[in-house]
């Protein structure tokens, strides 16, 4: 799918001196500059009506190693049949994983969903609370799932740091940190709380059609007068 993309209101050479970074300005004209973009699956989801704790939560579980595109349409084709922790239990993890088929490891996933439904309603009511320690018990679920229920579904100030917010606030270079979890640390003491949830939302996006993993679109790039451009040897 091809979509024009806004360019930066100041044109700014790759590789000319840069201005000091604001991340308020930043958040403004990427906020801008996605706009037309797909949106990131789970807050397409939640806008859709899919945004309880525990659709948010499986939701995540099927974009691990999935891409986006893949990932919605799998998490609407399980929903439909099931949206629920009761509903969810009541399935097969056969039926579960017939759902989800297209995206990665998908007879792992199928059996951990139905593992986590069927100890919702057995120990929770049915319901995933919005407890950090209950959505963290669950194995596999680390802090970007577990950040991504507690800020879309919960409504809680959480930074959840994937791939994409991890490789493009270092290259930025407005933090600068080795794995996910490093940036989300980082992130969380410098990045104002009212973006915390919204980062997400917007870096998703913008670095999967615009500051890509490989030859980023510099050229393009809303705020390439203030990037540090960290690691980026060639660019578009």
């Amino acid at each position: 799918m091809s979509r024009a993309i806004r360019r930066p209101t100041m044109p700014v050479r790759a590789g000319a001196a840069k201005r000091p970074f604001d991340i308020h300005e930043a958040m403004r004209r990427i906020r801008d500059a996605v706009e037309p973009l797909p949106k990131a699956v789970l807050f397409g989801l939640a806008e859709a009506g899919f945004g309880s704790p525990f659709e948010i939560l499986v939701a995540c579980i099927i974009t691990i190693r999935t891409r986006e595109e893949v990932s919605w349409h799998c998490a609407r084709r399980l929903f439909e049949l099931a949206g629920t922790p009761a509903a969810m239990s009541q399935l097969s993890p056969e039926a579960i994983d017939e759902a989800i088929a297209a995206c990665s490891f998908h007879e792992a996933k199928a059996r951990q969903i139905h593992h986590i439904a069927r100890h919702l309603v057995a120990a929770h009511n049915g319901t995933l609370p919005c407890d950090e320690g209950v959505i963290r018990s669950f194995r596999g679920v680390g802090p970007k799932c577990a950040n991504l229920v507690l800020g879309i579904a919960c409504h809680q100030p959480r930074i959840g740091v994937d791939i994409h917010v991890h490789r493009v606030t270092n290259r930025w270079g407005y933090v600068q940190a080795p794995t996910p979890e490093a940036s989300m640390a980082a992130l969380e003491a410098l990045l104002p709380r009212k973006y915390w949830v919204e980062i997400n939302r917007l870096l998703v996006p913008f670095g999967k059609h615009i500051c890509t993993g490989r030859q980023p679109h510099c050229s393009t790039c809303p705020v390439l007068d203030m990037c540090q451009q960290v690691g980026v040897e060639a660019h578009r």
